[in-house]
């Protein structure tokens, strides 16, 4: 009777080892995805940063064709 209970208790104690094992590698787990998550948040940040730029220079880009285009008629130059 005492090598059953001894035989459990082993097992039991392998198996509290392994789920010891198991939150650990979940607990890195979750780490990594938030970092992650984190990382592409500000990769998001950065194309939106980007978009914005890119927005105001076609307006400004526009702006100055529009002008340039009141010149040439002004001075009557055309293609």
């Amino acid at each position: 009777m005492a090598d059953t209970q001894n035989l459990v208790l082993e097992h039991l104690k392998a198996i509290q080892a392994a789920l010891a094992d198991a939150r650990e590698r979940d607990e890195e787990l979750l780490a990594r995805m938030a970092s992650l998550e984190s990382a592409m948040l500000s990769v998001k940040r950065e194309m939106l940063h980007g978009d914005e730029v890119d927005a105001r220079q076609q307006v400004s880009l526009d702006s100055i064709v529009r002008r340039l285009e009141r010149i040439e008629r002004r001075l009557e130059i055309t293609d």
